[in-house]
Parts: C-alpha cells; sequence; structure tokens
C-alpha cells in the first residue's frame, strides 16, 4: 500500500500526483526507492542517499534489480537491500545516473517502472538516469533534461522528448529529470520543499552546505555556448568576430569581411556552426561575459560595453534569456566557488 502524506490541508493545486504530496503531519513514512543500475555513478548515488536517508519523514530503501547484495562501483561497493520488489510500494523512484548510456536495460526493469508510475508513484532521474527513463517510453512527449554533454544524443536516441539541456531540472508533476551531481542535489531538495516546505527543504541545504534553492528554470554552467564549428573557411572571419565583439556589426558587414555575399556567408556559416552568424556572435558574447565575470573584478556595466551588449540592461537580459540568472548572481556564485577558504 502506497504510503503519503495525510493532513486537513493538501495542495490544492497542481495534478493528483500534486495532491498527494502533502505540506503536513506525517502518518506514515514516504517511501523512497533508490534503483540502482550497473555503472551507477557513486555521487549521484551519495547526494539521493544521503539526503533522504537522513531525514525521519522517508524510509529509505536500496534496491537493484538482480536484488540484494554488494554492486561494485569505480573500486568499491554497494551494499543493496532489495530487488524491483521495491518499486511495487514506493512513492518516489530514484535513478541516479549510470556510466555506459548505451546499455539495454531488461524488459523487466522497464516494466517495473511503468507499473510504478501507473500506480502513481513519483519517478525522478539525476543526470544518465533519464536514459533508463527515456527507454520505458514514459518521456515520450514530455519534457525532460540531463547533464549537457549528453543532451545532444540523448535527443537523437529518444527524439519524442522534448529535452531541455539549458535547464537545471524540469520538474513535469509525476516525472522529474535533473542534470548532474549538483542539479541532482537542487532536484532532492526541491521535492522535499514540495513535500514538506520550505524551512524542511533549507534545513537539508544547511546541512549540505548549499544553496538553499536554485530554479529548475536556471541554465546549466556549460563551458561555451558558442557551438564548436566543424570547418575552416571560415574560421578567420569568427577569429575576427571573437576579437571584436565590443564592435556593433551587420551580417552585411560581416559577409563584407569575408568576401562574400550575404546569402552564401549564411549558407556556409551554418554549415560550419550549425547556427546564423548573429546567433554565434550573441553566444559568443555571453561566453566572454562569463568570462570576465568569473576571472576579473570589471564592474558589471563595463562588461556590458566590452563584450557588445552595451547598456547593463541589455547583459542583464542577455543573462537571463541563456542563464537563468543576472550577471551580478552569476559572479557572486563563482567568486564563492573560487575564494579561498579562510584558516
Amino acid at each position: 500500500m502506497t504510503r503519503r502524506y495525510e493532513s486537513g490541508s493538501c495542495m490544492k493545486s497542481g495534478t493528483d500526483a500534486n495532491q498527494r504530496y502533502c505540506r503536513a503531519t506525517m502518518t506514515n513514512r514516504h517511501h523512497v526507492a533508490v534503483l540502482v543500475l550497473p555503472g551507477v555513478l557513486a555521487l549521484e548515488f551519495g547526494a539521493a542517499t544521503q539526503i533522504f536517508s537522513t531525514d525521519p519523514h522517508y524510509e529509505l530503501t536500496v534496491c537493484a534489480e538482480n536484488g540484494p547484495g554488494p554492486v561494485p562501483v569505480s573500486g568499491f561497493a554497494i551494499a543493496v537491500a532489495a530487488g524491483l520488489e521495491a518499486l511495487e510500494d514506493a512513492d518516489t523512484v530514484i535513478i541516479p545516473g549510470y556510466d555506459d548510456i548505451d546499455t539495454t536495460h531488461s524488459t523487466g526493469m522497464l516494466a517495473a517502472l511503468r507499473a510504478a508510475h501507473a500506480r502513481g508513484a513519483r519517478l525522478v532521474s539525476i543526470c544518465t538516469g533519464v536514459f533508463a527513463l527515456a527507454a520505458t517510453g514514459l518521456l515520450d512527449g514530455r519534457p525532460a533534461t540531463t547533464h549537457w554533454r549528453h543532451a545532444e544524443q540523448l535527443r537523437r536516441r529518444y527524439p519524442h522528448v522534448d529535452v531541455l539541456p539549458n535547464q537545471l531540472y524540469v520538474d513535469d508533476g509525476d516525472i522529474l529529470t535533473s542534470a548532474g551531481v549538483t542539479a541532482g542535489i537542487d532536484l532532492c531538495l526541491h521535492l522535499i520543499r514540495t513535500d514538506l516546505g520550505a524551512a524542511a527543504a533549507n534545513t537539508h541545504a544547511r546541512d549540505l552546505v548549499a544553496p538553499p534553492r536554485r530554479r529548475g528554470g536556471q541554465a546549466q554552467f556549460i563551458e561555451q555556448f558558442r557551438p564548436e564549428a566543424s570547418g575552416d573557411e571560415l574560421a578567420p572571419l569568427r577569429e575576427w568576430m571573437l576579437g571584436n565583439l565590443a564592435a556593433t556589426f551587420t551580417v552585411d558587414d560581416l559577409a563584407e569581411h569575408a568576401h562574400m555575399s550575404r546569402r552564401t556567408l549564411i549558407r556556409r556559416f551554418r554549415e560550419e556552426t550549425g547556427t546564423t552568424p548573429m546567433a554565434w556572435l550573441a553566444d559568443a558574447r555571453i561566453d566572454r561575459a562569463r568570462e570576465l565575470l568569473e576571472a576579473s573584478t570589471v564592474p558589471v556595466e563595463q562588461v556590458g560595453r566590452l563584450t557588445g551588449f552595451g547598456a547593463p540592461a541589455s547583459l542583464r537580459a542577455a543573462f537571463h534569456r541563456h542563464l537563468g540568472t543576472s550577471p551580478q548572481e552569476y559572479r557572486t556564485l563563482f567568486r564563492h566557488k573560487t575564494e579561498p577558504a579562510q584558516t
């Protein structure tokens, strides 16, 4: 029998799934099953198990398809307590990422996930765990995310999934997906916030020394936004663009510099980069602005001028559009990460 939170005031808005997760006095502990797949990533497994095993509102079970016993992981072993039967009464099933995303999952494991979902369980993936969810077909026609390095492969393999590579996590009600380790922590805190309220989530965040809340729509901090080129014909033009980010120019200006017609430039630029010259330029400006915010003390107002955005308002708008945060918040985050510890 599924264990749920009960109270006189459950969440009224949203789906039946939302109404099951009430912020109230607990009568039975919420059962979380963490499904260990072959090659499970230790940090993502550890994040999920640490967060939910230390909260008395939750009952945690670590399970695997082959049942109880040790599962080797990068030089050590995870003690698995149960088999797939643990999914039969789980309220939430979490699938941490795993190494071999090309693996073929058994029909028994996929059927157990589908049955858990049909029964009303909440399904959650961290990083590459989304590939197992997608293999069930449950993500068809639904939004999902994963680590940005694997987003394109997820899109190619499962074209019916609406892949959102620039999000930390996606909450689609009864199915939730996230990017890598820290985004998985964000998602676990989001689950606790949904189940038990902000105070409980903040308590866990303080214990983890983690940000209390990062919005799921905030973009993943990928290495660079501008796409890598697959051809070299326009490499000199791209280098010139990178060296003149503060300048203002049009597609016609770029075509003249490359000694091409406007139409030819757009066609060849797309062939080499997969995007248009002006879209590539906008991404390059964001990349340079991020570098300045991360590694310099240049004021935000000057960052906008140096990167071609101009006024601070234009820079802020671009950061919110690409990264889901402001330039100042971005700088604060990376300063916090890189400042040496005080002794």
